[in-house]
Protein backbone atom coordinates (compact mmCIF):
# COMPACT_ATOMS: atom_id res chain seq x y z
CA UNK A 1 0.00 0.00 0.00
CA UNK A 2 2.70 2.39 0.19
CA UNK A 3 2.26 3.14 -3.43
CA UNK A 4 -1.03 4.93 -2.31
CA UNK A 5 0.63 7.08 0.34
CA UNK A 6 1.44 9.91 -1.89
CA UNK A 7 -2.08 9.54 -2.64
CA UNK A 8 -3.60 9.75 0.41
CA UNK A 9 -1.66 12.55 1.75
CA UNK A 10 -3.80 14.62 -1.43
CA UNK A 11 -7.00 13.39 -0.59
CA UNK A 12 -5.91 14.80 2.96
CA UNK A 13 -7.73 11.31 3.99
CA UNK A 14 -5.57 8.01 5.18
CA UNK A 15 -7.57 4.72 5.46
CA UNK A 16 -8.03 2.63 8.29
CA UNK A 17 -8.67 0.18 5.78
CA UNK A 18 -6.75 0.61 2.55
CA UNK A 19 -8.00 -1.96 0.81
CA UNK A 20 -11.00 0.30 -0.01
CA UNK A 21 -9.05 2.57 -1.36
CA UNK A 22 -7.03 0.19 -3.97
CA UNK A 23 -10.69 -1.01 -5.16
CA UNK A 24 -11.95 2.36 -5.25
CA UNK A 25 -9.08 2.54 -8.21
CA UNK A 26 -9.29 -0.51 -9.83
CA UNK A 27 -10.51 -0.66 -13.34
CA UNK A 28 -13.09 -2.86 -14.95
CA UNK A 29 -10.63 -3.66 -16.88
CA UNK A 30 -7.99 -4.53 -14.53
CA UNK A 31 -10.30 -7.10 -12.09
CA UNK A 32 -14.39 -8.35 -11.89
CA UNK A 33 -13.81 -6.92 -8.41
CA UNK A 34 -13.25 -2.94 -9.60
CA UNK A 35 -14.70 0.41 -8.31
CA UNK A 36 -18.22 0.36 -9.71
CA UNK A 37 -20.51 -0.09 -7.05
CA UNK A 38 -18.22 2.42 -5.12
CA UNK A 39 -18.68 4.74 -7.87
CA UNK A 40 -22.38 4.20 -7.50
CA UNK A 41 -22.13 5.27 -4.02
CA UNK A 42 -19.91 8.01 -4.21
CA UNK A 43 -22.22 9.66 -7.00
CA UNK A 44 -24.91 9.40 -4.45
CA UNK A 45 -23.45 11.35 -1.92
CA UNK A 46 -21.36 13.71 -4.15
CA UNK A 47 -24.92 15.03 -5.54
CA UNK A 48 -26.05 15.25 -1.95
CA UNK A 49 -23.51 17.13 -0.64
CA UNK A 50 -23.46 19.76 -3.64
CA UNK A 51 -27.39 19.92 -3.36
CA UNK A 52 -27.15 20.96 0.19
CA UNK A 53 -24.08 23.27 -0.53
CA UNK A 54 -26.21 24.76 -3.47
CA UNK A 55 -28.96 24.98 -1.61
CA UNK A 56 -27.27 26.58 1.52
CA UNK A 57 -25.39 29.46 -0.92
CA UNK A 58 -27.76 30.46 -3.25
CA UNK A 59 -31.61 30.89 -0.72
CA UNK A 60 -33.20 32.45 -3.82
CA UNK A 61 -33.01 29.72 -6.35
CA UNK A 62 -35.78 27.90 -7.65
CA UNK A 63 -35.69 24.42 -7.32
CA UNK A 64 -35.42 23.93 -11.15
CA UNK A 65 -32.44 26.35 -11.07
CA UNK A 66 -30.89 24.45 -8.17
CA UNK A 67 -31.22 21.17 -9.74
CA UNK A 68 -29.78 22.62 -13.36
CA UNK A 69 -27.03 24.07 -11.20
CA UNK A 70 -26.02 20.77 -9.08
CA UNK A 71 -26.33 18.97 -13.05
CA UNK A 72 -22.97 21.08 -14.26
CA UNK A 73 -21.67 21.12 -11.14
CA UNK A 74 -21.36 17.16 -10.81
CA UNK A 75 -20.46 17.19 -14.61
CA UNK A 76 -17.42 14.73 -16.25
CA UNK A 77 -15.50 17.67 -16.78
CA UNK A 78 -15.40 18.96 -13.72
CA UNK A 79 -14.79 15.70 -11.63
CA UNK A 80 -12.05 14.76 -14.20
CA UNK A 81 -10.16 17.77 -12.92
CA UNK A 82 -10.24 17.05 -9.55
CA UNK A 83 -8.99 13.97 -10.06
CA UNK A 84 -6.23 15.75 -12.16
CA UNK A 85 -5.20 18.13 -9.62
CA UNK A 86 -5.06 15.06 -7.38
CA UNK A 87 -3.29 13.29 -9.52
CA UNK A 88 -5.40 10.26 -9.17
CA UNK A 89 -4.27 9.20 -13.03
CA UNK A 90 -0.86 7.83 -11.30
CA UNK A 91 -2.35 5.70 -8.83
CA UNK A 92 -5.36 3.68 -10.75
CA UNK A 93 -4.98 0.13 -11.55
CA UNK A 94 -5.96 -0.78 -14.83
CA UNK A 95 -5.65 -3.70 -17.54
CA UNK A 96 -2.90 -3.29 -20.42
CA UNK A 97 -5.54 -2.24 -22.97
CA UNK A 98 -6.47 0.64 -20.71
CA UNK A 99 -3.19 1.27 -20.04
CA UNK A 100 -1.78 1.31 -23.73
CA UNK A 101 -4.88 3.45 -24.56
CA UNK A 102 -3.86 5.96 -22.31
CA UNK A 103 -6.75 5.54 -19.66
CA UNK A 104 -5.44 6.74 -17.02
CA UNK A 105 -5.88 10.19 -18.68
CA UNK A 106 -9.40 9.58 -20.02
CA UNK A 107 -12.14 12.19 -18.43
CA UNK A 108 -14.85 9.16 -17.91
CA UNK A 109 -12.02 7.02 -15.84
CA UNK A 110 -11.06 9.93 -13.68
CA UNK A 111 -14.58 11.39 -13.10
CA UNK A 112 -15.50 8.01 -11.85
CA UNK A 113 -12.13 7.21 -9.77
CA UNK A 114 -13.35 10.80 -8.29
CA UNK A 115 -16.69 9.07 -7.35
CA UNK A 116 -15.23 5.56 -6.38
CA UNK A 117 -12.81 7.66 -3.82
CA UNK A 118 -15.88 9.14 -2.30
CA UNK A 119 -17.66 5.87 -1.84
CA UNK A 120 -14.45 4.78 -0.65
CA UNK A 121 -13.64 7.69 2.03
CA UNK A 122 -17.39 6.99 3.32
CA UNK A 123 -17.36 3.26 3.78
CA UNK A 124 -13.75 4.03 5.66
CA UNK A 125 -14.36 6.92 7.83
CA UNK A 126 -18.29 8.11 7.97
CA UNK A 127 -20.26 10.72 6.46
CA UNK A 128 -18.44 14.10 8.16
CA UNK A 129 -15.22 13.13 6.78
CA UNK A 130 -16.96 12.53 3.33
CA UNK A 131 -18.15 16.18 3.34
CA UNK A 132 -14.96 17.41 4.54
CA UNK A 133 -13.31 16.17 1.31
CA UNK A 134 -15.66 17.35 -0.71
CA UNK A 135 -15.84 20.83 0.56
CA UNK A 136 -12.13 21.02 0.59
CA UNK A 137 -11.36 19.68 -3.19
CA UNK A 138 -14.58 21.20 -4.60
CA UNK A 139 -15.34 24.20 -3.15
CA UNK A 140 -12.57 26.58 -4.63
CA UNK A 141 -13.36 24.76 -8.07
CA UNK A 142 -16.98 25.15 -7.80
CA UNK A 143 -16.96 28.72 -6.74
CA UNK A 144 -14.89 29.78 -9.63
CA UNK A 145 -17.27 28.38 -12.34
CA UNK A 146 -18.61 30.90 -14.58
CA UNK A 147 -22.65 29.15 -13.96
CA UNK A 148 -21.66 30.14 -10.36
CA UNK A 149 -20.30 33.67 -10.65
CA UNK A 150 -23.64 34.43 -12.86
CA UNK A 151 -25.39 33.37 -9.88
CA UNK A 152 -24.34 35.78 -7.75
CA UNK A 153 -26.09 39.15 -6.96
CA UNK A 154 -24.53 42.22 -8.38
CA UNK A 155 -23.33 43.48 -4.85
CA UNK A 156 -21.53 40.44 -4.60
CA UNK A 157 -19.56 40.57 -7.47
CA UNK A 158 -18.95 44.62 -7.40
CA UNK A 159 -17.15 44.00 -3.55
CA UNK A 160 -15.49 40.96 -5.19
CA UNK A 161 -14.28 42.78 -7.78
CA UNK A 162 -12.87 45.99 -5.68
CA UNK A 163 -11.02 43.26 -3.38
CA UNK A 164 -9.50 41.70 -6.63
CA UNK A 165 -8.40 44.67 -7.30
CA UNK A 166 -6.81 46.10 -4.44
CA UNK A 167 -10.02 48.78 -3.96
CA UNK A 168 -12.00 49.57 -0.76
CA UNK A 169 -15.10 48.30 -0.95
CA UNK A 170 -18.09 50.48 -2.64
CA UNK A 171 -20.01 52.49 -0.09
CA UNK A 172 -23.75 52.99 -0.34
CA UNK A 173 -25.87 55.87 1.09
CA UNK A 174 -29.50 56.29 1.01
CA UNK A 175 -29.83 59.73 -0.86
CA UNK A 176 -33.75 60.23 -1.00
CA UNK A 177 -36.96 58.26 0.18
CA UNK A 178 -40.76 58.84 -0.84
CA UNK A 179 -43.73 57.92 -0.92
CA UNK A 180 -46.15 56.64 1.94
CA UNK A 181 -44.33 54.76 4.93
CA UNK A 182 -46.07 51.44 4.04
CA UNK A 183 -45.19 51.63 -0.06
CA UNK A 184 -41.94 53.45 0.39
CA UNK A 185 -39.40 53.95 -2.40
CA UNK A 186 -35.80 54.07 -1.52
CA UNK A 187 -33.10 55.48 -3.52
CA UNK A 188 -29.61 54.61 -3.20
CA UNK A 189 -26.53 56.04 -4.24
CA UNK A 190 -23.52 53.42 -4.64
CA UNK A 191 -19.91 55.11 -5.20
CA UNK A 192 -15.98 53.72 -5.29
CA UNK A 193 -13.87 55.99 -3.32
CA UNK A 194 -10.95 55.19 -5.66
CA UNK A 195 -12.84 55.33 -8.94
CA UNK A 196 -15.03 58.37 -10.62
CA UNK A 197 -17.63 56.03 -10.59
CA UNK A 198 -21.19 56.40 -9.29
CA UNK A 199 -24.66 55.27 -10.09
CA UNK A 200 -28.13 56.02 -8.49
CA UNK A 201 -31.01 53.32 -8.58
CA UNK A 202 -34.37 54.01 -6.83
CA UNK A 203 -36.35 50.35 -5.68
CA UNK A 204 -39.48 49.38 -3.17
CA UNK A 205 -36.21 48.19 -0.93
CA UNK A 206 -33.01 49.34 0.00
CA UNK A 207 -31.47 46.25 -0.70
CA UNK A 208 -32.89 45.91 -4.36
CA UNK A 209 -31.60 49.88 -5.23
CA UNK A 210 -28.32 48.64 -3.67
CA UNK A 211 -28.74 45.62 -6.07
CA UNK A 212 -29.52 47.88 -8.86
CA UNK A 213 -27.05 50.73 -8.83
CA UNK A 214 -24.22 47.90 -8.27
CA UNK A 215 -25.38 46.27 -11.50
CA UNK A 216 -25.18 49.43 -13.36
CA UNK A 217 -21.74 50.11 -12.03
CA UNK A 218 -20.99 46.65 -13.55
CA UNK A 219 -22.78 46.96 -16.93
CA UNK A 220 -21.69 50.38 -17.42
CA UNK A 221 -17.77 50.22 -16.33
CA UNK A 222 -16.77 47.09 -16.37
CA UNK A 223 -19.20 44.98 -18.08
CA UNK A 224 -19.54 41.97 -16.00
Amino acid sequence: MNRFARLMKGLGHTFENPTLLELALTHRSKSAQNYERMEFLGDSILGFVIAEWLFNQFDELSEGKLSRMRSSLVRRETLALVARNLKIGDALLLGEGELKSGGFDRDSILADSVESIIGAIYLDAGFAATEKFIHTHFADLLSQTTELKSLKDPKSRLQELMQKMGYRLPSYVIVGTSGQHHDQLFTIECTLDELPYVARATAKSRRQAEQTAAKEILDTHFKT
